[in-house]
């Protein structure tokens, strides 16, 4: 297809950089796919009353790293600045990452993250340029490893808001706890699982007290999520690998779930995608663990989700694509030109919205 169809044009007003407060004060738009899409405006505390008892949502658990870090080429001349974005884990001392600029680097050089070390025995955080890829990733060797790398991170890194707020302020102290879900365990993530950032505790209680169950799974967001889809064509556009893990309880309750009439809501793109790449041609949820690079366009048969809670989208993006996939693109095309008519606020400390599929 082609990507100019899921383009669109958005004031930049509408792009949210905090989030509401209390999490479960955001607006949530209920779209519902038909000849004449309907567009119902509710906020997200009314959940527990647009789900029916015996659904389970699925919810992302994974926690994000502080992963931005800046620092400068060393050994070679001149020292420019380098920021790196780290994005995938490859092992106990090597990450994926975008950098800026991309044209100052090449294999074999050094990059050294942040000041000397604030614990002594870490002395400085650097990196070999293992491997240089296309569109500014590398593949960065660290010398340190395991969780004395996972420390030195987190003492130099910033919180990786994406590029749209990242652009117009730089991350405070508030990000460290705004950017993170309520059900953040599994540290591995460079971008929260947004749609999650909405839950409270309150909120929980009473979906559960409503007789609807969550279940937990994990997918390690990485950076590549907010890479716009430059091919003419989606055909022609790559998605970047994320890790997710689905063990075997949480496959066989939510194979119950629909065995028992209950629906499968997936708290967001990154819970719908690793549900999908778990499931199997008879709809059924498997265990799973490794990673997934699913790309969902208009046409995709879904085979274990029933509805999706998710925050509103870039343009030309394949987050875009999947919920246009899933209710159909004139719906959201509908959809979305009704929310930015609303004061809806967008992407990733916006709003959200409750999509039912197209028939």
């Amino acid at each position: 297809m082609l990507t100019s169809l899921f383009d669109f044009d958005l004031p930049p007003e509408r792009i949210a950089l905090r989030p509401a407060s209390p999490r479960d004060a955001a607006r949530l738009m209920v779209v519902r796919p038909g000849e004449t899409p309907e567009m119902q405006d509710r906020i997200v505390r009314d959940l527990p009353e647009l789900l029916r008892a015996g659904d389970a949502l699925v919810v992302n658990d994974t926690k994000v790293i502080p992963a931005r870090l800046s620092g400068r080429r060393i050994g070679r001349g001149e020292e420019p600045k380098i920021e790196a974005t780290l994005h995938k884990r490859l092992d106990a001392s090597r990450w994926l990452a975008f950098v800026k600029p991309a044209k100052r680097l090449q294999q074999g050089d050094v990059v050294r993250f942040g000041e000397e070390g604030r614990v002594c025995f870490l002395g400085q955080l650097d990196a070999n340029v293992e491997h240089k890829g296309e569109a500014g990733e590398v593949t960065l060797s660290f010398a340190f490893q395991g969780a004395v790398l996972d420390q030195a991170i987190a003492e130099r890194g910033e919180m990786p808001l994406p590029p749209y707020i990242a652009g117009k302020r730089k991350a405070d102290e508030r990000d460290a706890t705004d950017y993170q879900t309520m059900f953040a365990d599994e540290e591995g993530s460079v971008a929260a699982p947004t749609a999650a950032l909405h839950f409270t505790p309150g909120l929980v209680a009473r979906l559960q007290d409503r007789g609807i169950a969550l279940h937990r799974v994990t997918l390690h967001v990485g950076a590549g999520t907010f890479l716009p889809v430059k091919a003419e064509d989606t055909a022609s556009h790559r998605m970047h690998a994320e890790w997710g893990e689905i063990d075997e309880a949480t496959a066989a309750a939510l194979n119950d779930v629909r065995a028992r009439g209950g629906r499968i809501v997936p708290v967001g793109t990154t819970a719908l995608r690793l549900l999908e790449s778990a499931a199997d041609q008879a709809c059924r949820v498997q265990a799973f663990r490794g990673d997934t690079d699913i790309f969902i366009t208009p046409g995709y048969r879904f085979r274990a989700t029933d509805l999706l809670m998710t925050n509103f989208h870039l343009p030309r993006s394949t987050l875009f694509m999947l919920v246009s996939a899933f209710s159909g693109l004139e719906t959201m095309q509908r959809a979305y030109a009704h929310a930015i008519a609303e004061g809806y606020r967008f992407y990733s400390y916006g709003d959200a919205c409750l999509l039912h599929p197209q028939r």
